[in-house]
């Protein structure tokens, strides 16, 4: 079979024979009815029950997980707990359902409301499909949908993979992930870079290679190849088995410095970035203490969850992201979730114009969490558009002591105006994931777009570029905090750029500084000048590819 092209969302390379998720639950014939005189009210309390044990399964395997998986498990079991689907399905027993089509038809309904909100509540979507599944097969008597067990280590291939799937892989026997579907901000892709797999989404044609078909995954060249040569397979499974260390420098084969942080979101996170030897932190996510919460937390609660994170840090550069609520990320008390197009609405910064003092009460837990834990607190807000906004963001932050303030640069309209930004900030920090969103036109929560949805676009990497360029003539620093860093291929990109940081997931440093510690800083420019020269992404990540060979 011909190689298969996909867009790779996790870097690496894997050998292993094709496992196949098994076939999604068939949805129960439309029109299904219950027999005559029989108990309507069992059948509701049948319902109820095949809801719980989905929701005790799902949390019994939360237990189990690691990671971002059990956050992702945790809160399909609370999808399944929420009593909204089941009073739903319940209802329509009464119309002669049977109980597996009335389930069927009441999460349709749920989606569609949730598909409707856009962001955030549509990627929800999936998992309603994903407890309907289970609830069904619970209903049904079958095995509930998941990843098979096997002995020996293979490749997982599915059309799509459900978040609680996903969280539940297991690294020592899933070498490697490869999806029909999805997209570089899927959970499958999100997941597969937290647990450290190869993975390649949006690859037309994966499910026609046959079951133990043996296939080569590369997550950099987003490509799968059937059937490799065998010096091939050798050469990539002697890669696998090597170990790679950071030193605690990121820097190129000839000295040339290039900070290697870590993205974190909470405590867990922050203890296992400092553990792989992060430099320091690039994106400290603060949301998590204000996800799932009705309203805003306390100035003392924020500051001891903020120094919770920045301890492990004590001396170390920690780069702080004031809220990004909104879109994919609504907060009650603060967004609009009613937005017709919440990507482009109040998200962000943008908060702040009608709730400044939620800002205001985050910059001063920021500050006190900085003082009490000794880190070199860095503080940023997202979604700025303007210098103007810039100004007033570091103005602001300097009257709570936040002496070094900055701004997330995920607009095009600011990467192109960078020299009037970086008289205004003490640093930049390039959000690849919304900066190619925006300049592309492709929502990076649809599956559909992922060729779109992709850091080497050529022009994406043209506004890196000039904002790098604007920090070094103002002499301030410019780093990349998007998935685009985790990619070692890229992240060489980006250092050629005239990148002064790159801030990733912790398990991506070791790869990351041991690709860069191949090249030399010329050789990062030349290779940068080449994804540039490119018509578009899979050009660029061809030709970077075919002179940096895989570290063997």
């Amino acid at each position: 079979m011909a190689v298969i092209s996909g867009v790779g969302v996790s870097s690496g390379r894997a050998v292993g024979p094709v496992v196949r998720m098994p076939d999604p639950v068939d949805e129960p014939p439309a029109g299904a009815t219950l027999p005559d005189g029989a108990d309507v009210a069992a059948e509701g309390a049948r319902i109820a029950a095949a809801a719980e044990q989905v929701r005790a399964d799902l949390e019994r395997r939360a237990a189990a997980a690691h990671g971002d998986g059990v956050a992702v498990l945790e809160a399909t079991a609370l999808m399944a707990a929420d009593p909204a689907l089941v009073t739903a399905a319940q209802k329509k027993l009464s119309d002669g359902t049977t109980a597996a089509r009335s389930v069927w038809d009441a999460a349709a309904e749920v989606q569609a409301m949730l598909e409707s909100l856009g962001g955030y509540m549509a990627e929800r979507a999936r998992d309603v499909a994903d407890v309907r599944d289970r609830i069904v097969a619970v209903l049904d008597g079958r095995p509930a949908p998941g990843v098979p067990e096997r002995a020996e280590p293979f490749v997982l291939v599915a059309h799509d993979l459900a978040p609680a799937d996903t969280a539940t892989l297991d690294p020592a026997t899933c070498l490697a992930l490869v999806t029909e579907g999805g997209g570089p901000t899927s959970h499958t892709a999100i997941l597969a870079r937290a647990l450290g797999l190869p993975a390649v989404v949006a690859a037309p044609g994966i499910l026609d290679v046959a079951e133990d078909t043996v296939v080569l995954v590369d997550g950099g060249a987003g490509t799968v190849q059937p059937d490799p040569p065998a010096d091939i397979v050798a050469q990539v499974r002697a890669a696998a088995a090597r170990v790679l260390t950071f030193d605690g420098v990121g820097r190129t084969s000839d000295g040339h410095r290039v900070q290697l942080l870590a993205n974190v979101g909470d405590p867990k996170g922050a203890a296992a970035a400092a553990e792989a030897g992060a430099e320091g932190v690039g994106l400290f996510r603060t949301e998590f203490c204000f996800l799932d919460r009705a309203e805003e937390p306390t100035v003392d609660e924020q500051v001891a969850q903020y120094t919770a994170v920045l301890a492990p840090f004590a001396g170390k550069k920690v780069v702080v992201r004031t809220l990004d609520a909104g879109a994919d990320k609504p907060l009650p008390f603060l967004t609009d979730a009613s937005e017709a197009n919440p990507a482009l609405g109040v998200r962000g910064y943008r908060t702040a114009w009608r709730h400044p003092e939620v800002l205001d009460h985050q910059l001063e837990a920021i500050a006190r969490a900085g003082e009490a834990s000794g880190a070199e607190v860095w503080v940023m807000a997202p979604m700025i558009s303007t210098p103007a906004e810039a100004a007033d963001f570091v103005a602001r932050a300097a009257t709570f002591g936040l002496a070094t303030a900055g701004v997330m640069v995920e607009v095009p309209a600011l990467a192109l105006t960078p020299d009037h930004l970086m008289a205004k900030v003490g640093f930049a920090s390039l959000g690849t994931n919304d900066l190619t969103q925006y300049t592309m036109a492709a929502d990076r929560l649809l599956g559909e777009l992922a060729e779109l949805s992709d850091g080497w676009q050529p022009a994406v990497l043209r506004l890196v570029h000039l904002t790098a360029e604007a920090g070094r003539q103002a002499d301030r620093p410019v780093g990349v905090c998007g998935e685009a860093a985790a990619d070692p291929a890229l992240a060489v990109v980006l250092a050629g750029l005239g990148v002064t940081s790159l801030s990733m997931t912790a398990r991506a440093i070791p790869e990351v500084a041991a690709t860069l510690l191949s090249v030399t800083r010329a050789e990062c420019v030349r290779l940068a000048e080449l994804a540039l020269a490119a018509p578009d992404a899979k050009a660029a990540r061809a030709a970077v590819h075919a002179e940096l060979p895989p570290l063997t």
